[in-house]
């Protein structure tokens, strides 16, 4: 369905073309699985909220949860699981933060400074760029694939096999160590509504580098690798 069909869409269509467009054509193997389905349940959801709502913007918003019980109900693959949603969800959501997460620690040519993101929530920490790893992917092809798309720098010139590891709430981190990246770098996140700050920050400045060092903002997901 074009832009300027969903422009005008009832939001059954809209469903009609998310089941479509991210669920019903998924790999068979896939089909069996109501957590590797809602995986593609995010994706439609993401769409919806980033693209469609901004041609519809008084089509409602909905949570996560909200958003794949209607997908649930409305997608026939997904139908001989909606009876069961809240277990499937539940399922999901733990299945899904159990998922290895690759990403980099990106250091300018002096080595002082490192690059970090904020989320697009209001609530977001900062972080080293990072995300899930895809099914059968290498890690070190996930941290290229994920620091691309959070902040628009290609680290794959520079990408060793030297990383940094961590175990955060059962899901493995794993932090590839990025040399070199010019500080006049301009950086362009890939994804909308994702990524809302990139910035680079002295390394002596962040908490747990120096003993009694304070730092503003949420930095909970920086610091494991830091101390």
């Amino acid at each position: 369905m074009h832009a300027n069909v969903l422009a005008t869409a009832t939001f059954e269509e809209i469903l009609d073309d998310l089941s479509s467009r991210f669920i019903i054509n998924v790999p068979e193997a896939e089909q069996q699985s109501p957590e590797r389905i809602c995986f593609q349940v995010e994706q439609a959801h993401w769409f919806y909220e980033d693209f469609v709502r901004l041609l519809q913007p008084s089509l409602p918003s909905f949570q996560l949860k909200t958003f794949s019980e209607k997908i649930f109900k409305h997608c026939p693959l997904m139908e001989q699981w909606a009876h069961q949603h809240e277990r499937a969800y539940a399922n999901f959501m733990q299945y899904r933060f159990r998922i290895p997460v690759c990403g980099a620690i990106l250091l300018n040519e002096t080595l002082d400074q490192c690059v970090l993101v904020k989320g697009w929530s209001s609530k977001s920490g900062w972080s080293f760029p990072r995300g899930k790893i895809n099914q059968d992917e290498e890690f070190d092809h996930c941290a290229v694939r994920e620091v691309f798309e959070e902040t628009g720098y290609d680290i794959s010139p520079l990408i060793k096999d030297t990383y940094l590891e961590a175990t955060i709430r059962e899901q493995s981190i794993r932090l590839y160590i990025i040399c070199g990246v010019p500080e006049d770098t301009e950086f362009r996140p890939q994804t909308r509504k994702e990524i809302s700050q990139v910035e680079w920050f002295k390394l002596d400045e962040l908490p747990g580098i120096k003993p009694g060092t304070k730092a503003t903002g949420r930095f909970y997901m920086v610091v494991p690798f830091v101390w």
